[in-house]
């Protein structure tokens, strides 16, 4: 069954000239049915294939396919491979959240990739014009299905696949890898007996024993670690010495280089021939590599593969290992689910990880069979071997589980109030039979039906209505006398920014407080439920309280660190026992503070999102408070903005007011120089003329005066707040293009003096107030 005689005109789309026989036995279904597909086959066996006959049959029928990639560098690498639609004249278009949408792209795209949660974001938006394309899709893919079944994206993804066709009803093309109950996301899904396919192990290229290493666990982690890679190499070494490869998975980007180094080590002592020191080309090449400690490996025939690597280095490691010039590659579970990167032997030397928001918890039950589903090299290998490392305690857990594999369950319920809120919040729920009808199309609903008492079948929609009466008393959801439910404001913005409802709760008290200050704000982030599962590690105690030393504050444990690295990174001053887990918790805690900036927005005005809109570019950039504002500006950044703040220049109008001379003296090129004041330019220049107001006032006496807040600059976001002797008279927001009028009463009060104050402040950015006061004499 030759790729030109099935499909002629997309031949050269394939990497291959004839199918194999799972591919023959499914193409007929996506080819020439119009059903939804559900197929399930063993690793390595070809799926992708099925994925682009699904695409090739939409975009010849003048459709828009979207594939759906488990990982994020996954989008990446099937924009390269499918470079090959381009070159036939179709687009494809990658949407992550790393990038910048263009919506026309994305519109006139024939296929679009993109990740679950990215899916999810688009079709919660699905009807404002930047997202519409999302509801034009005609077919869509859903590489490795089973995901559902994921701890952490399971629900996501089965939320978005419901939704999606509720929005617009696309094809539903779900591929697999072998999963006992195939027939649960077949019913999920609607998929026809005829084009649902289980393809067993019988199908695999190559087949493959799998089995469990044990080892006894001291007191030291690091020690245990060197055991599991001892156990690793033991495995390994007949392999290799039999002029076969392995693959050995590990927990982290630093284990696999860690594990690298130390494997050259006890290589080199049991005097294993591997290696290509003799090739000098090869040699040569090596030395090209961005990372120097993978140019010092990959001679020695060892080499590791994470996504911290430049993409050339992840080339030339997986080109390498292909043309069997590295014999031993160390990888993280990426790897796992993306290249097809076999090896007669594969061995995963961790099952637990350190997340730094959940501590340390076990890889997935899917990741194991994902990564022992590598051993075996079709066309190399009549059998692939694969091995758990692990402690004597979880050796049964991981027997059975490669006796009996995984069933798929549904996360939905662990996690059902915040998706419920979603659903009514864009408004595709709108009363209590939406609610039961939106149930129905879950995953969840389907798992309920086949296992009844494991998920309490009986009483699933008396728990889905008892969520939305919690939902209405927590103030998330509004429902009518006719059982109408709507989303309030608290819901919708939960909804937007994904947060845990209980952060949601904790966002919305803060907004109440009367007095809300930079401490407050930084507490209430790193309180958030989002990093209740942070461990805090016993060296780390002296680096936090140091930190904190002048902060109080009711946190305790893992919430405490994060507020200590947020302090930190505000002074651009992270203690070296806290840097490991920083970067991933000031990101978190980055999208955190946007969310909470628009709360304060919201509930409590422009002048206290401002103050969270500065504190948010200090906790990024690491920079005093009297140069935050520079950091707004393109071309400024944190060490520019250190250096011009001390040379006295605080905002981008004080930037284009000093002029590129200025800039030049402060050691910018004149080319840089002359950007920077351009593009300050864009920010507002604020200018308060208070006309006719007076300078006395007869006691007793009124004036209704009017001020006028000018601008020389951009446009933008202000709020206006006018005080008296430090008390608010008047608080104003207002879309600020050259200059707005203050109405603001002059009283003759009993103090003598009238100390009147015009606060400018920018919501949207983090540029500080501008305030100008005048006093006025009672007499």
């Amino acid at each position: 069954m030759k790729v030109a005689e099935i499909v002629p005109e997309f031949a050269e789309a394939f990497g291959f000239e004839e199918f194999n026989r799972m591919q023959r036995e499914a193409a007929p279904a996506i080819l020439e049915r119009d059903e939804n597909v559900v197929a399930a086959a063993p690793t390595a066996s070809g799926k992708t294939a099925l994925a682009e006959l699904a695409i090739c049959r939409t975009i010849d029928d003048g459709g828009t396919a979207l594939f759906v990639a488990p990982l994020r560098a996954l989008t990446n690498e099937k924009e390269s491979e499918w470079e090959r639609f381009e070159d036939l004249g179709y687009s494809v278009y990658v949407v992550t959240g790393e990038r910048d949408l263009n919506p026309r792209r994305a519109e006139r795209a024939d296929i679009l990739v993109m990740t679950p949660e990215k899916t999810d974001s688009a079709t919660r938006k699905h009807d404002s014009a930047r997202y519409s394309f999302i509801a034009d899709v005609d077919c869509v893919v859903i590489d490795e299905v089973h995901l559902l079944d994921s701890d952490t994206r399971g629900g996501v993804l089965e939320v978005t696949v419901s939704r999606l066709r509720r929005i617009c009803d696309p094809r539903i093309v779900a591929l697999s890898a072998t999963m006992p109950n195939i027939e649960d996301v077949a019913g999920w899904l609607d998929a026809a007996e005829e084009t649902t396919f289980e393809f067993g192990d019988e199908y695999r290229p190559v087949d493959l024993h799998a089995g469990v290493e044990t080892y006894t666990h001291g007191d030291n982690a690091f020690a245990d670690k060197y055991r599991r890679l001892y156990s690793a190499l033991d495995l390994a070494e007949e392999h290799i010495r039999d002029d076969g490869q392995a693959l050995v998975f590990v927990s982290s980007r630093q284990d696999a280089s860690r594990a690298a180094g130390k494997a050259r080590d006890v290589i080199a002592e049991r005097d294993i021939p591997m290696g290509a020191r003799g090739d000098y080309d090869f040699h040569t090449e090596a030395q090209d590599l961005d990372d120097d400690t993978l140019a010092k490996s990959v001679p020695d025939g060892v080499a590791f593969h994470h996504a911290g690597l430049s993409k050339g280095d992840r080339d030339r490691a997986e080109e390498w290992f292909k043309e069997g010039k590295i014999q031993l590659l160390f990888s993280t579970s990426t790897l796992a689910w993306g290249v097809n990167l076999p090896a007669r032997c594969v061995v995963i030397r961790d099952t637990k990880y350190h997340d730094p928001l959940e501590g340390e918890v076990d890889i997935s039950p899917l990741d194991i069979l994902q990564m022992l589903g590598r051993a075996g090299r079709p066309g190399y290998d009549d059998v692939g071997y694969g091995w758990v490392v692990c402690d004597r305690g979880d050796a049964e857990k991981y027997r059975q589980l490669l006796r009996e594999g995984k069933e798929i369950e549904s996360r939905l319920a662990e996690d059902l109030d915040s998706h419920l809120n979603a659903e009514i919040a864009m408004g595709t729920i709108r009363d209590l039979d939406d609610v039961l009808s939106w149930l129905e199309t879950t995953f969840y609903y389907r798992r309920a039906q086949s296992k009844p008492e494991q998920y309490d079948f009986a009483n699933l929609r008396g728990r889905v209505r008892e969520t939305l009466e919690s939902l209405v008393d927590r103030g998330f959801v509004e429902m009518g006398e006719d059982l109408s439910v709507d989303g309030t404001p608290l819901g919708r913005l939960a909804s937007k920014y994904y947060l845990r409802l209980d952060t949601a709760e904790r966002f919305h008290d803060l907004c109440t407080r009367e007095t809300i200050d930079a401490d407050g704000i930084l507490e209430t982030v790193a309180g958030a439920a989002e990093f209740h599962s942070v461990s805090a590690r016993q060296s780390e105690t002296d680096a936090v309280d140091a930190v904190l030393s002048d902060v109080t504050t009711g946190l305790e444990d893992g919430p405490r660190k994060v507020l200590a690295i947020l302090h930190a990174g505000m002074q651009n001053s992270t203690p070296a026992d806290l840097r490991s887990d920083a970067w991933i918790i000031r990101q978190n805690a980055l999208r955190l503070l946007s969310a909470l900036r628009e709360f304060l927005a919201e509930f409590s005005g422009p002048r206290a999102a401002n103050l969270a809109r500065r504190v948010e570019a200090r906790v990024e950039h690491g920079v005093p408070r009297d140069a935050v504002g520079l950091t707004a500006v393109d071309g400024i950044g944190p060490n520019r903005a250190r250096t011009l703040a001390t040379g006295g220049l605080h905002n981008p109008a004080e930037v284009v007011a000093a002029g590129t001379d200025e800039l030049e003296r402060a050691g910018l090129s004149a080319g840089v120089a002359e950007r920077i004041v351009e593009n300050a330019r864009d920010f507002p220049a604020i200018d308060v003329s208070w006309g006719d107001f007076p300078e006395r006032i007869p006691r007793g006496q009124n004036e209704m005066c009017d001020v006028v807040v000018g601008n020389d600059g951009g446009s933008a976001a202000i709020g206006v707040r006018v005080t008296v002797n430090g008390v608010e008279m008047s608080q104003t927001e207002t879309y600020l293009s050259d200059a707005t009028t203050v109405p603001v009463g002059v009283f003759g009060a009993d103090a003598d003096d009238l100390e009147y104050v015009v606060e400018v402040t920018f919501p949207d950015e983090p540029l500080l107030p501008i305030r100008a006061t005048r006093t006025v004499a009672v007499e």
